[in-house]
């Protein structure tokens, strides 16, 4: 069975809750991965592949067990549209609030999702 792809829009979800998150965008980041590798994706049985896509500030967080991060080199929306296209079929989560990301990945095939799929 291929597992389904999980991919994390780490700015969005990151900035869906107000704690502090811009002081340090990088330590961010990284307990949302952390997190993602302790819990997976609540609700989603079966295997998954994670992939927490970052940007900017938070460039270079490195993947953990269960978490393959990649750092966009420009956008991160244009770097999950890409990962979107190259998974050819397979089943993808796309885990975002913003709309005009969805509307991308979706006219691509992938299932969408908000932030608080992933956050507590």
């Amino acid at each position: 069975m291929t597992p389904l792809l999980v991919i994390v829009d780490a700015a969005n979800v990151v900035g869906s809750v107000p704690d502090g998150w811009w002081r340090d965008r990088r330590g961010a980041a990284e307990r949302l991965r952390d997190r993602l590798a302790a819990d997976g994706v609540p609700g989603h049985e079966g295997p998954v592949e994670i992939v927490l896509v970052v940007e900017g500030a938070a460039r270079g967080v490195e993947s953990a067990p269960g978490v393959r991060v990649e750092s966009a080199p420009g956008s991160g929306d244009d770097h999950i549209v890409a990962l979107v296209t190259e998974a050819g079929g397979r089943p993808v989560l796309t885990v975002t609030a913003d709309r005009e990301l969805r509307r991308r990945v979706e006219q691509l095939g992938s299932r969408v999702a908000g932030p608080r799929t992933v956050r507590p």
